[in-house]
This record gives C-alpha cells, structure tokens and sequence, in this order.
C-alpha cells in the first residue's frame, strides 16, 4: 500500500464508523440543492461539491469547480474526487485527513442544532494546471442530516486564498456561524496528553452534562477536588473553558 494510499484510507476508513438507513435518506435532495448551489457558485465564483457520507464519495461539483484551478471538466469527470486528491500538496495530504477526521469526532458530539450552526475551514495547498502549488480556502458545513441527526450530506466551498505568500503547512479552524466563535484545530504547545484516570472520568462526566456538584456526589469525592480536576485537565488541553476542553479531548480520541 502507497503512503499516499494510506493516508487517505485514514479519513475514508473512519467513515465506515457512520451506519445509514437508506429507506430513510431522500436522494431527490441533491437535485433540489444542486440546482441552487449552481446558480450560488455563478455568482460567487466559488466551487462548491456536495460529499455524502453514506456512499463516502462527492456526488456534486459545480461546473466551475475545476477553473479555479485552471481546470476543464473533462480532466476530471470521471475520476472525480481521486483527481483533486491527487493534487494536494503531499505534505498537506495526511494533516488533512486527520483534521477531517477531527472535525467530525466533534460534530459527533454536537446536537443537531448545533451541527448546522458549524462550518469547518481549511487552508491548503493545491497543484494548479500550470503545475504550480496555489493556497485554496475550502469551507465545509452540514447540508443534511438523516432523520437520527447523524450528519449525511456535506457542502463544501473552494476559493483561492487571498494570502498567496509561501506558507508551509494547513490551517484547520472550526466556526460557529452564529456566534462568531472560532475553536483553532491546530496543535497548541500547551497541549499534553497525561490525562489521570480521574481527570478523564471527570471530563466525561463534564461532557454528559454533569455539573461540579453533581460530580462530587456521584463520585464521593470533595468539591475542591473536583474542581482541582477540572482545572488541571483545562491546562493540560490548552483549553480555556469546559466546552473547549471537550472539543479538543474529541479531537485527540480521548472521549472515544
């Protein structure tokens, strides 16, 4: 198996994790989007795919997708995504994939609401049809969910980045839309991963809505001592608040 091959097996292997009913999952959707997105992307400029976890493959572009890059439709119409694939800068390739994987352990963790209320942002380099690596910026939020909740349709949108200066390396965020609030994907050099058995029971506990008090007593244990936990778990991850804390233990497969 090609590192290359490996790398992308990351992100397409932890799909199979998504279990669909596909009595329930109503495909006349995507023609009913597409032909908005189309007109979206006309006026934008923007390419714009739809990626559908159930089938783990895109099942849209744009017909402007590939100019951004210098790109005609025939060059990948029938590869499709392997060909965009192909294209990403090799250094790129498998912090994306984690990442992407990343994001979705998150978005798991999300309720529904909040599932649609988030957009994930990606900067990276792509080869161009001139064979020269350009920076894209590539959004991608929920276009739909099954009726469980569970994330099943995906948008995505692609633009040049304005920052062309040489940059080596992604930069992943995650954005609440509505908030304004951004959670950085990137490792922090405070981030460790001595977690105790204790700090993560208490950091489940915290996740499942649990409050200090109602810890204390489900565990037997002081407040303080709950309270000292939680802090010290705060600094180990970088995070500045609770719901940080369980975004970023999501992220590193400490929840799991």
């Amino acid at each position: 198996m090609t590192e290359q091959y490996s790398n992308e097996e990351l992100f397409f292997q932890y799909l199979l994790q998504y279990k669909f009913n596909e009595n329930d999952l109503d495909y006349s959707l995507i023609e009913k989007h597409t032909a908005v997105l189309q007109t979206l992307s006309a006026i934008g400029n923007s390419g714009i795919s739809v990626f559908d976890i159930n089938k783990r493959q895109v099942v849209y572009y744009s017909s402007n997708f590939g100019e951004l890059l210098g790109y005609i439709l025939s060059d990948y119409e029938k590869t499709g995504q392997q060909f965009f694939y192909e294209k990403i800068h090799p250094e790129d390739k498998l912090k994306l994939n984690i990442n992407g994987i990343s994001i979705l352990k998150i978005f798991n963790n999300f309720s529904s609401n909040e599932k649609v209320n988030h957009k994930a942002l990606y900067e990276y380099r792509m080869l161009n049809a001139e064979n020269r690596y350009v920076r894209l910026i590539e959004q991608y939020q929920v276009l739909e969910l099954d009726k469980s909740g569970q994330i099943w349709l995906m948008i995505g949108l692609v633009d040049l980045s304005p920052n062309q200066e040489e940059y080596n390396g992604i930069k992943t965020q995650l954005l609440n839309f509505r908030t304004g609030k951004i959670i950085p994907m990137e490792l922090s050099p405070k981030i460790q991963f001595e977690l105790t058995k204790r700090e993560l029971e208490i950091l489940k506990l915290v996740k499942d809505g649990y409050l200090s008090k109602e810890i204390s007593s489900k565990l037997s244990i002081s407040l303080n001592t709950v309270n000292t936990h939680r802090q010290r778990f705060l600094e180990k991850l970088g995070a500045n608040n609770s719901f940080e804390a369980i975004m970023f233990a999501s992220k590193y497969g400490l929840l799991d």
